[in-house]
């Protein structure tokens, strides 16, 4: 029998809406997709992922620009369909990945291996998938994971919310402020590196924001084809780095 053209592999409500997984046979790209969808908006398709794994390339770069070489003790926040996070496995200098995920049907989803390649994550011994909230994580005193207070990382990588100005939910606001992005680097060892995904053009505003508390702020625009269009698509890539010495003051920048 001929598999269906849209099939639903999970659904399931959550404290911000419907959170379903679905394949559908796309025949402008003539492949299957998998997306996940809240309510009526779509977080990720398998057929863009370019920016979130160069996302992840990056990251990892900027820390090898600092001078490390491996032993990376590295945070994905935000699951998905585990692009980001096979990305940073897939460089050898890794050593540790924790993904934190708040929706633990998309944890599910990966374990009983119904998103593609689910397999790279559950059966690489560096990767753990931990149930919880980043932003509460981010906002909490001591460590991001609880059972491991102060511990410190050599990079966060989040891909959650579409952009600092297009929020999942209002209380992810405030991780975008002067006084958000300080505590995240509160949780980044010397010359850590913050990586953050964005489906919006660059933001002056917000690189603002992120450079009144890291270094080497820049935003890294990527282009990849999109076959519902003649021109390519684009994302963009934050990046920040963690001063080697204290941490400037969280004045808080104009406007903010």
């Amino acid at each position: 029998m001929a598999k269906p053209r849209i099939e639903e592999l999970g659904w399931c409500p959550t404290p911000i809406g419907e959170i379903s997984l679905r394949r559908r046979w796309d025949p402008v790209a003539r492949t299957d997709v998998h997306e996940i969808r809240l309510d009526d908006e779509f977080l990720m398709s398998s057929l863009f992922t370019a920016a979130e794994e160069e996302m992840a390339r990056l990251a990892l770069a900027e820390l090898r620009a600092g001078g490390r070489t491996e032993g990376f003790d590295v945070v994905v926040g935000g699951l998905g369909l585990g692009y980001t996070a096979a990305a940073v496995l897939d460089d050898p200098g890794v050593r540790s990945l924790t993904v934190i995920e708040a929706l633990d049907a998309v944890v599910d989803w990966h374990e009983r291996g119904l998103v593609p390649d689910a397999g790279a994550l559950s059966t690489d011994p560096r990767c753990r998938l931990f149930h919880g909230d980043f932003f509460a994580a981010v906002a909490t005193p001591g460590g991001l994971l609880s059972g491991e207070p102060d511990r410190v990382f050599d990079a966060v990588i989040v891909d959650i919310d579409h952009s600092p100005r297009h929020v999942l939910d209002p209380s992810h606001a405030d991780f975008y402020t002067t006084e958000g992005v300080g505590r995240l680097a509160d949780h980044l060892g010397p010359a850590g590196v913050f990586a953050l995904w964005s489906d919006d053009p660059p933001d002056d505003a917000y690189l603002e924001v992120l450079g009144t508390v890291l270094d080497r702020v820049r935003a890294e625009v990527v282009a990849f084809p999109n076959p519902y269009r003649d021109e390519p698509s684009a994302n963009t890539v934050y990046l920040g780095t963690r001063p080697v010495g204290p941490t400037p003051a969280r004045a808080a920048a104009p406007g903010r």
